[in-house]
């Protein structure tokens, strides 16, 4: 495997941990363990920032147009797992605001 492509595993890795972390923390609002899920959402968001981390180098490297790397589906693979992520974190974590500010009433 390729630099490039180990890198762009780990996008797909870190992705793929956040989105797990996301609704592992879901699951904590049916038994109202809502300090567990933001414990868990906030796992969810360092696991993005290293998936956001090699993205940005990916980027920087593109611009710079030293070493630009190849787009591939790899590549494209990986960033619909990273976009999807943020969208899950995103999203649960407003369901989980939302069932604990109705719990709460």
């Amino acid at each position: 495997m390729t630099e490039l492509e180990q890198k762009i595993v780990g996008i797909i890795s870190s992705a793929g941990d956040s989105k797990t972390k996301a609704f592992e923390a879901l699951q904590k609002v049916k038994t109202s363990q809502y300090d567990e899920a933001r414990a868990l959402l906030e796992e969810s968001r360092r696991a993005d920032l290293e998936a956001h981390k090699i993205q940005t180098e990916l980027i920087a490297a593109e611009m710079s147009g030293k070493n630009r790397p190849e787009i591939g589906l790899l590549m494209v693979h990986a960033q619909d797992h990273y976009m999807t992520s943020q969208l899950a974190r995103d999203l649960i974590e407003e369901l989980i605001n939302i069932f604990e500010t109705k719990e709460e009433k």
